[in-house]
């Protein structure tokens, strides 16, 4: 997973704007969050659900006040993969995804996570935490 100010698929490839950082703000931004998926052979041909959540540093999902109520950051989708043409059988598969936000209004100073989950686990390496700067003092 990498943080970035923009993000999308294409050709079955990642392109990505401004990737790679850890801080921003305090002001709101927009940003996106770009995965690479490898996926094996034995889960080829297989559905797999990813669900994506912005956590706080307490492990809390964020949340806003909206009209419908207090709603969180998440957002969910469905992949497959199916044996690639004319490489060896066996070879994995890479499956990107691009998450693109417009400005998400969160506290100066502090610490956030997206935390992805794929069928129901959180595989390693699929966080990527954030700081957002404090408010200038003058």
């Amino acid at each position: 997973m990498l943080l970035a100010d923009s993000a999308q698929v294409a050709d079955g490839k990642l392109y990505i704007l401004g990737g790679g950082w850890s801080v921003t703000g305090p002001d709101p931004v927009p940003s996106a969050v770009a995965v690479k998926v490898g996926v094996d052979a034995h889960e080829f041909n297989l559905e797999h659900h990813w669900e994506l959540f912005l956590e706080d540093a307490d492990g809390r999902l964020v949340q806003f006040e909206t009209p419908e109520g207090m709603q969180s950051i998440e957002v969910r989708g469905d992949f497959s993969a199916t044996d690639p043409i004319g490489v060896p059988l066996g070879t994995p598969v890479d499956v990107p995804i691009a998450v693109n936000f417009g400005p998400i209004p969160l506290n100066p100073g502090s610490r956030f996570t997206w935390r992805m989950v794929i069928d129901g686990e959180s595989l390693p390496g699929a966080t990527a935490s954030f700081t957002t700067r404090p408010l200038s003092v003058e």
